[in-house]
């Protein structure tokens, strides 16, 4: 409903404006209708959902339910509460002085009834912002009934001299407070069960209780509580009765494909814009980085029930700029392009946001990370270059042969960390077999990622056994298998 919240003082204004109350839930339902028939999109920078998640809410929304959105980290939950902000009117009206945002035409606290009582079409009103009509609280075992429903206010009630037996000692808790808005709880599992259960009155009767006192405020809240699945067995749980009085449980999910989780990465980075000139990106570059948490979400080293963040990409992107930045840098370079080695800078960001299984503990959280960097090498090189067979005859010949021979008849080829643009380049071009491949399989790839995909070649064959990489402190040396023993001999 669009007033002009600029001329209206006044609860005889508001009338005269042909104000008429609402509830939240049917505000959110009819401004959401409205922006189904237009065509308009509602929750924007949300990639993925668009035919899972997204059209579940919406009908909760329609049904005028409280919702819970299940699932596990970085999975966008707490942003699509957020983002329910713009369903609401750009302007609400309230009794001006309310603690709990009282409707002028339908009060329901003590001092809002008195006040009209006493000033009637002269009460002032005041307005509030949409963006102020968002309370959020994360659930903590330290929580309690008095944070979020309210208690007895002794300090008031010293200062007004007015005894315990009235209402007027109460100081109201956040969900009061949070009247005529949408109020959040994030990880509800983590909330106390006697905590928990508090609840149970305001989602399904609307009125609250507190020390003995008989209020009826009908509370007029839209609620949307995050889960993780995980927290249902680790550190508490959901009762049952809470439960039963939330209209819609939603579930959500991590990205499907890598072209959705690069959109996500793209635009949650935060990256300094000397940094993104500095810095070329191949988009195969980007294709290897998604493809990490692809491989997390799958190995047996990482614990699936705690999943893995879409913040570990990020952080990840973030990292692989800066390695690359560093390096350059460090090297005197004007500019610069990510390369496969510079992934190494990566670890931290996977190590920090992975939850390992016994197993991964005793591989060690940095060889797991490096295991699933050359996973995710493994996994996109047939999307560039001829798959390799696991089984394959010795003598049978493939398109390798010629690069492995190479390596082969030689000693070796060293690839270190902060090489300069320039000899980077010039030792990767040396390499004429490599380039012969480029140009059959890759023949189109922009000049600015052959280097990249260069690379990707050489951990390719290392990943399906035709040649064998070492690290070293500067860098990498990759060697034939086994023509240096052979040599030896």
């Amino acid at each position: 409903m669009n007033l002009d919240h600029t001329n209206i003082k006044t609860l005889g204004e508001l009338k005269s404006a042909g104000y008429t109350s609402r509830s939240i839930k049917d505000e959110l339902r009819e401004n959401l209708l409205e922006k189904i028939s237009k065509g308009e999109q509602v929750f924007e920078g949300v990639w993925g959902y668009e035919n899972s998640v997204i059209p579940e809410l919406e009908r909760a929304i329609l049904s005028r339910h409280n919702i819970n959105l299940l699932g596990l980290r970085g999975q966008a939950k707490t942003r699509l509460a957020r983002l329910m902000v713009q369903l609401l009117d750009e302007w609400m009206p309230i009794v001006e002085g309310s603690e709990i945002h009282d409707d002028p035409l339908e009060p329901i606290s003590r001092y809002a009834t008195e006040l009209i009582k006493e000033k009637g079409d002269d009460t002032p009103i005041s307005w509030v912002h949409r963006s102020e009509r968002f309370y959020e609280k994360l659930a903590t075992p330290d929580v309690t009934v008095a944070d979020l429903i309210g208690d007895v206010d002794p300090i008031k009630a010293a200062n007004l001299k007015l005894s315990y037996a009235d209402d007027r000692v109460i100081h109201f808790g956040m969900i009061p407070r949070s009247n005529r808005c949408i109020f959040v709880i994030n990880e509800l599992p983590d909330l106390q069960a006697r905590i928990q259960v508090a609840l149970f009155n305001i989602l399904q009767e609307g009125d609250i209780q507190i020390r003995g006192f008989k209020l009826r405020l009908h509370l007029d809240i839209q609620f949307v509580f995050t889960a993780n699945p995980e927290d249902y067995t680790n550190r508490g749980s959901i009762v049952t009765p809470l439960k039963d009085r939330i209209g819609s449980q939603i579930l959500t999910h991590y990205p499907e494909n890598i072209e959705i989780a690069k959109k996500i990465t793209k635009q949650e980075a935060k990256l300094d814009k000397r940094q993104s000139d500095f810095v070329y990106v191949p988009e195969i570059a980007m294709d290897l980085l998604e493809q990490i948490s692809f491989e997390a979400r799958k190995s047996e080293y990482v614990d699936a029930k705690s999943g893995v963040s879409a913040r570990m990409s990020i952080t990840a992107f973030e990292n692989l700029l800066s390695t690359a930045e560093r390096r350059a840098i460090v090297a005197g370079d004007k500019k610069t392009a990510v390369r496969l080695s510079d992934f190494m800078g990566v670890i931290p960001s996977i190590t920090g946001k992975i939850e390992l299984v016994y197993e991964g503990e005793q591989e060690g959280a940095g060889s797991v990370a490096e295991n699933l960097i050359e996973d995710a090498a493994k996994s996109l090189f047939p999307n560039y270059f001829p798959k390799i067979d696991k089984l394959q005859r010795k003598e049978e010949e493939n398109e390798y042969d010629e690069l492995v021979s190479w390596f082969f008849d030689g000693e070796g080829f060293d690839l270190l960390d902060d090489e300069k643009e320039e000899d980077y380049k010039s030792k990767l071009d040396s390499i004429g077999p490599l380039n012969n491949l480029l140009k059959e399989y890759q023949p189109d790839a922009p000049k600015e990622d052959s280097y990249f995909l260069k690379e990707l070649l050489l951990w390719g064959l290392v990943a399906y056994k035709k040649l064998s990489k070492h690290r070293f402190q500067q860098g990498y040396q990759f060697k034939d298998l086994y023509g240096s023993y052979i040599r030896g001999l």
